[in-house]
């Protein structure tokens, strides 16, 4: 089976290539080199060569600062490019598997975020995302939209890999007044193989590591793992002067498709020391 994922060369992209031609799909991942997703002729042209029967669309505009400073290249990217790749599917009867992301809630509740629940996007990134959602919706018969949440893995800038590469010598503030369910990106492509697979109902899935911490409980827990004595501070949001407000509680309601988030991290920090 074909399948194309677009922006190869990600966080989540990479990963999502390596695991699924590991468990047998013909996978064609597509950097933004080879795929302009925002361009409606070059996504025609590319697909059409290559006739996938699934896309995986991890391309995104990813910064949450900018997003709030840049919004109209942000819905250039997650709306209009998204728009793109889901006519394709939609036209070709070829399954999307659009990757969204926690911050499509608010963020004000205390109890986990299911599926069904209300979006209401506490900032301008999550906004571009929930459009990218209606999109697909709108457009596709055949889609899964895949929620993930704080994302790490080998590849790419994320908060895991950053914080074992910081000296750990100065004093780190660490933000502990924000919810969420840390997410190894193996997890969510493993996830996204089990869902296609299984067949499950076309609809809105959350896929993160289940449970939840902070951004301090992370890297407590990170350093501990790691053997490394670090110097934290736990600190409030305000102090770090963020343009994008975070949500405080994003936590979501996985349906027991990915393990705990503390057993994936163990598991990475295993193959980072072998590496």
């Amino acid at each position: 089976m074909k399948v194309v994922v677009t922006g190869a060369e990600g966080l989540l992209g990479s990963d999502v290539c390596k695991v699924f031609a590991k468990d047998g799909f013909e996978v064609f991942g597509l950097s933004h080199a080879a795929l302009d997703v925002t361009s409606i002729e070059n996504v025609t042209r590319v697909l059409n060569d290559i006739k996938p029967e699934i896309v995986i669309h991890c391309a995104a505009y990813t910064s949450v600062d900018g997003a709030e400073e840049d919004f109209n290249t942000a819905c250039k990217v997650n709306k209009n490019g998204t728009e793109n790749v889901a006519s394709w599917c939609a036209k070709n009867d070829a399954l999307i598997v659009y990757i969204s992301t926690d911050y499509v809630f608010y963020g004000s509740r205390n109890v986990r975020y299911k599926p069904e629940d209300t979006v209401n996007p506490i900032n301008k990134y999550g906004e571009s995302k929930l459009l990218g959602e209606e999109v697909v919706k709108t457009l596709c018969k055949k889609y899964y939209i895949a929620r993930t949440s704080w994302l790490y893995g080998q590849k790419g800038n994320n908060f895991v890999t950053n914080l074992i590469g910081v000296s750990h010598s100065a004093e780190l503030r660490i933000v502990n007044d924000q919810k969420g369910s840390p997410t190894w990106t193996c997890d969510v492509a493993n996830a996204l193989v089990k869902i296609i697979k299984d067949n499950k109902e076309f609809g809105i899935y959350h896929v993160c590591n289940d449970g939840s911490t902070t951004w301090y409980g992370l890297a407590l827990k990170l350093y501990d793992l790691l053997g490394i004595t670090a110097n934290l501070k736990p600190c409030t949001s305000e102090v770090l002067h963020r343009v994008a407000k975070r949500p405080s509680m994003s936590v979501m309601d996985n349906g027991g498709l990915c393990r705990p988030w503390d057993e994936a991290l163990a598991e990475f920090v295993k193959l980072y020391k072998k590496n």
